[in-house]
C-alpha cells in the first residue's frame, strides 16, 4: 500500500481506528474521516495518518468528493455505520443513505476509479443456508432493521458498479470480536461486565449475577485483526478480481452463544453466575444459526483467518479487567481451536 492515499469513513470507530493503523502501517498515507473534527495536534492513528472531521451522516455527495479529492484518495473504506442503539430511521441514514451519497462522490471524481471497500455484515443474509455454511449467492432476506439498512449499503455499490463504473467490492462480515468491541454487542456487553466483576472482586465483595436474554443462537465470529487484514487484501486486489463482488468474511463455524458467554467467564477466572431470561425477544436478530462460507475470500483475496477464538476473547477481556488481575491460560476443558472448516459445527 506504500504510497496511496486511503480515506477510511468511520475512522474512529471500533473497526475504522484499526483500519488506519494498519494502512499507515503499510505505507498508505490515511485519512481517518468521523464526525468531530479532531483536537488541534491531536494523533490520528499513528505515522502516515491525519483525521478530517465530516459528518457523513448529513454531508452532501459534493462535500464529501471535496474531501476525497483534497486527499487525493486511491482507497475508500467505508467502515462507518449505526448498529447499536439506534432505531430503524437512524440506521437508514448511516447504512444506506450514507452509502448512496459516497459513491455518487466517487462518480462524480475525475480521473481513474477510486477502490471502494464497503464493510457490509452476516445479517443482510436473515436465515442463511439452514445448518450450513451461507456463500455470497444465498438470495438475502434479513429480518431486522441493521441487516436491511445494511443490504441497502450493499445494493447501492454493486448497482453503482454495474451502471457508473464504480470500482467497489462489498466485505460481509461475521460478528467481529476484539478489544473495543460495543457494548451494545453481546460480547462487549459479557466483557464489560466481567471487567466491573473483577473490581468488585478486587474489592473483597462478591460480583453480580451476569443476567442475559435467552442464548438460543450459533453466531460465526471472526477477531477484528483478520478482519483488517481482509480489507487490506481487498484494497489492492486487481480490479478484475474483486470489482462488483460480496465476499464473506468469517471463522466459517458457528459458535453458540452460551458457550461463548460460558467460555469468556472461564477465561476471566472469574466465578460469575450467569441467569438467561425465560422468554420474549432475544439479542438484536431472532436468526437461530449464522455460518459463512468463506471459500471465495480466499480464492480471489488470499485471505483466511488466522486467530482462534480463544485469542480474540483474551484480547478484549485484557482491554476490560484490571491490570491487577491474573490472566490465565486456556481453562481446562477450553480449547483454543483454529478456525474450523466452512460450515461444519463446533
Amino acid at each position: 500500500m506504500t504510497g496511496l492515499s486511503v480515506l477510511v469513513l468511520g475512522g474512529t470507530g471500533f473497526l475504522g481506528r484499526r483500519i488506519g493503523a494498519a494502512c499507515a502501517a503499510e505505507g498508505a498515507r490515511v485519512h481517518l474521516v468521523s464526525r468531530g473534527a479532531p483536537a488541534a495536534g491531536a494523533p490520528a492513528a499513528g505515522p502516515g495518518a491525519r483525521a478530517v472531521g465530516l459528518d457523513l451522516v448529513t454531508a452532501s455527495p459534493r462535500e464529501i468528493a471535496d474531501v476525497l479529492g483534497a486527499a487525493g484518495a486511491d482507497v475508500v473504506v467505508n467502515a462507518a455505520g449505526r448498529a447499536w442503539q439506534a432505531d430503524e430511521a437512524q440506521m437508514a441514514a448511516g447504512n444506506a443513505a450514507l452509502v448512496e451519497r459516497v459513491v455518487a462522490a466517487l462518480t462524480a471524481l475525475p480521473g481513474p476509479p477510486v477502490r471502494l471497500v464497503q464493510l457490509g455484515t452476516v445479517h443482510e443474509y436473515g436465515a442463511g443456508a439452514p445448518d450450513a455454511a451461507t456463500g455470497e449467492d444465498h438470495e438475502p432476506a434479513p429480518v431486522t432493521p441493521y441487516g436491511r439498512t445494511k443490504l441497502r449499503g450493499t445494493r447501492a455499490v454493486l448497482r453503482a458498479g454495474r451502471e457508473q463504473g464504480v470500482d467497489g467490492v462489498v466485505l460481509r462480515l461475521a460478528n467481529v470480536v476484539g478489544a473495543g468491541v460495543p457494548e451494545g454487542s453481546l460480547f462487549g456487553r459479557v466483557a464489560a461486565h466481567l471487567g466491573a466483576a473483577a473490581r468488585a472482586d478486587a474489592r473483597g465483595e462478591k460480583p453480580a449475577a451476569l443476567s442475559l436474554p435467552p442464548l438460543r443462537a450459533a453466531r460465526d465470529l471472526v477477531d477484528a485483526e483478520d478482519v483488517v487484514k481482509a480489507v487490506l487484501a481487498a484494497a489492492t486486489a486487481p480490479t478484475a478480481d474483486v470489482a462488483g463482488q460480496v465476499i464473506n468474511v468469517g471463522r466459517g463455524t458457528a459458535v453458540p452463544m452460551r458457550d461463548l458467554v460460558d467460555r469468556m467467564i472461564a477465561l476471566s477466572g472469574l466465578e460469575v453466575p450467569v441467569t438467561e431470561a425465560a422468554g420474549g425477544p432475544g439479542s438484536r436478530t431472532d436468526v437461530a444459526w449464522q455460518c459463512l462460507d468463506v471459500s471465495r475470500a480466499r480464492r480471489l483475496l488470499g485471505w483466511r483467518p488466522l486467530r482462534g477464538l480463544d485469542d480474540s476473547l483474551r484480547e478484549l477481556l485484557a482491554s476490560v479487567l484490571p491490570p491487577e488481575h491474573p490472566r490465565p491460560g486456556t481453562p481446562l476443558g477450553i480449547t483454543a481451536g483454529a478456525p474450523a472448516e466452512e460450515g461444519k459445527r463446533p
